[in-house]
């Protein structure tokens, strides 16, 4: 019984397709209109990116692109819903007085205000299965560690040490130099020997033990 109205269905369905392409194949070539537009906000003025165009005559419809740009080709008379989430529902009848097969719009639409219901999500089913996954949760696992180690300090120091120098790195450093040269010009180059803060670097360093040889 659940299978014949199955096949019963969807050859009623195949049926209205068939029948609204023939009206589109039928219908003389002075008729069919392309009808192009974008669809924007009625308070912003912004495009409405992935609007959905839906032709009640024909049961054709359409995507707008990112831009809310959409082109579709249309018969006089036929009513467009267009729809968008968040906004209300509205349509559009194409003019049957058009002495031209292009027509060009611009379709604001408007908020709908209605608020959904709050939905909580849970990622587990019961309190008991959280307790049991938090206790079981390994926050430092050996993917997490090695991670971690690679993007140490040292280990990114070593990897930059064992790479030879592009055209990018040797420009780079051509620029510091010349820009070091322009800053000291004129003037005695900059001697780091004099330099307060690598003093009081190499003072902190040699407190705290860091100098000290292993």
């Amino acid at each position: 019984m659940m299978k014949s109205f199955f096949i019963c269905f969807l050859s009623l369905l195949f049926v209205g397709t068939v029948s609204a392409q023939e009206d589109i194949r039928t219908a003389p070539d002075s008729m069919l209109i392309q009808l192009s537009g974008v669809i924007v906000s009625s308070d912003s003025l912004t495009q409405m990116p992935f609007a959905t165009v839906f032709n009640r005559q024909s049961r054709r419809g359409t995507l707008a692109d990112y831009y809310g740009f959409f082109s579709m080709v249309v018969l006089p008379g036929d009513t467009l819903m267009f729809s968008y989430y968040g906004y209300k529902t509205s349509s559009f009848i194409v003019p049957d007085s058009l002495k031209e097969n292009r027509y060009s719009m611009i379709h604001m639409m408007y908020e709908s205000g209605e608020e959904l219901p709050e939905i909580t999500v849970y990622p587990w089913p019961s309190r008991e299965d959280f307790a049991r996954a938090f206790l079981e949760m390994k926050p430092y696992d050996d993917a997490l560690r090695r991670a971690q180690k690679q993007l140490s300090g040292e280990s990114l120091a070593f990897a930059a040490g064992r790479l030879s120098t592009d055209a990018s790195l040797t420009y780079s450093w051509q620029q510091n130099q010349q820009n070091s040269k322009l800053y000291t010009m004129g003037q005695s180059p900059v001697n780091n020997l004099f330099n307060p803060y690598s003093w009081a670097s190499f003072i902190q360093a040699w407190k705290s033990g860091k100098l000290v040889r292993e």
